[in-house]
This record gives C-alpha cells, structure tokens and sequence, in this order.
C-alpha cells in the first residue's frame, strides 16, 4: 500500500457482440474476458442462473462465482499468515464456499450470504486446539480486507479434519 494507506487494484473487462446478428434482440452472448495486471486471463460471462444458455456460458466464471471466490481467498490468505505467525505448520488448505442470492430487505437481489466451509490441515510438533483454530479463522475474518468491504452475511464454517486437539 502507499504511504497514505491507499492502494488500487484494477481489473479489465473486455467483450465484443462477435458473430450476433443483432444485439437489441437480447440475443447476445454474455461471455467475456476479465485480464489482471499480472496478466492472467479468466473466461468470465453472465451466471446461467440469471441469463441462460447459450447466452450464458456455464464453463466461465459469473460476477456471483467470483464474488464468493474472493471473499474466500481473501480469508484464507489471512488464515495462512496468522497460523505462521503463531508456529503452526499448515499443509493443505480447502474451502467449499457456497453464496446464497436472494431477495434482500430492500427487495433486491443480491448475495446475502456466504458461507466459508474451509478445512485446514496441519503437521508438525505443533498443532492448534480446535479454539485456537477457531481464534484463527475469527481473527482472519476481521483482518480479510474483502469481507469488511461487504454488506453480505459471511459465515466462517471451519470444517475439523479429523486431527488431535
């Protein structure tokens, strides 16, 4: 971040009609490209939950998909730092995450919630008690830049691998 505390992250997204004959129809695909700065490239289209196939593309990311995703990274990057911070040896790290859209308060759709189920294995001499694993996902949760940006329900679901305490 800069010295101000600032930082910018930047994303471009990028579609063309292509080969439709008409694009008032509705008729259009929905398929496009999000590029990073580092260069990665992700297919990306509309979620075929709200626009169907073929005008969706279900093999690409949808805005909801990544929505959830990040929130997701964004929590497993602090669990990661925290759990080297206080000696713990992490191996594996695995996240089911499921976001759920619905009508909100308002009336208007939107992901009102997100649930991370991350399961966390660890080896070494030093393994964490199931508070503390518990203490690591709390702090993770508030230190994750994307869940404090949020106005969603994010829920943490820790799943216990089946490890001693």
């Amino acid at each position: 971040m800069s010295r101000s505390g600032a930082s910018e992250h930047r994303a471009e997204v990028r579609w063309q009609r292509g080969e439709a004959d008409a694009f008032t129809d509705n008729r259009y695909s929905r398929r496009h490209a999000w590029r990073f700065d580092g260069g990665a490239e992700v297919a990306a289209s509309s979620s075929p939950h709200a626009v169907r196939v073929p005008f969706s593309d279900p093999s690409a990311v949808d805005p909801e998909e990544a929505f959830v995703a990040s929130l997701s990274s964004c929590h497993m990057l602090w669990f990661l730092s925290i759990a080297a911070q206080r000696g713990f040896r992490v191996d594996s790290y695995r996240d089911d995450a499921v976001g759920t859209m619905q009508q909100n308060a308002a009336g208007k759709v939107s992901i009102t919630q997100v649930t991370l189920k991350p399961e966390v294995r660890f080896s070494g001499d030093r393994l964490p008690s199931a508070q503390e694993l518990a203490e690591m996902h709390h702090e993770a949760h508030e230190q994750c830049f994307i869940a404090n940006s949020v106005t969603s329900e994010v829920i943490c679901e820790p799943v216990q691998p089946n490890q001693p305490d």
